[in-house]
């Protein structure tokens, strides 16, 4: 399964089980496993870099299991294949977003003009409210 240029994910790490689906769809519900069930085993994965895989845990989210087993769900669709597609998508895009490096915060000062705006502010806003006080003796 190929993800990106230098991201290809073997099909023997994927692991499908094709479960009963909930929610309505009468007799055939019953009937037939049309939801998949999607298991890649990320954290012993060759195919992914050490950096992605920490960035995989936090893009995841509970669908990562304690033992970094990646299991992701699709029952969407009535159909067995387009459940199979869907969840194929699903994996890809996570580990697309996880592949992408996050840019880089740099710290950052408020001008000196912003700074001095917001004390005059303050210094206005003390002194609305002292007009509002009551008259009184003086310590």
């Amino acid at each position: 399964m190929q993800i990106t240029d230098a991201i290809f994910i073997d099909e023997s790490e994927l692991e499908e089980r094709f479960v009963r689906a909930s929610g309505p769809g009468g007799q055939h519900v019953n009937k037939t496993s049309s939801a998949v069930q999607l298991r890649f085993d990320a954290a012993s994965s060759p195919s992914l870099s050490a950096e992605i895989k920490f960035r995989l845990r936090r893009v995841a989210g509970r669908r990562l299991t304690k033992d970094g087993v990646l299991v992701i769900e699709a029952d969407g669709s009535r159909s067995q294949e387009r459940n199979r597609a869907a969840a194929r998508q699903k994996l890809a895009e996570l580990i697309l977003k996880a592949s992408h490096r996050p840019k880089p915060r740099k710290a950052s000062r408020p001008s000196l003009s912003s700074i001095r705006k917001v004390k005059e502010a303050k210094a206005k806003q003390g002194q609305k409210k002292a007009m509002r006080r009551k008259p009184g003796r003086e310590d």
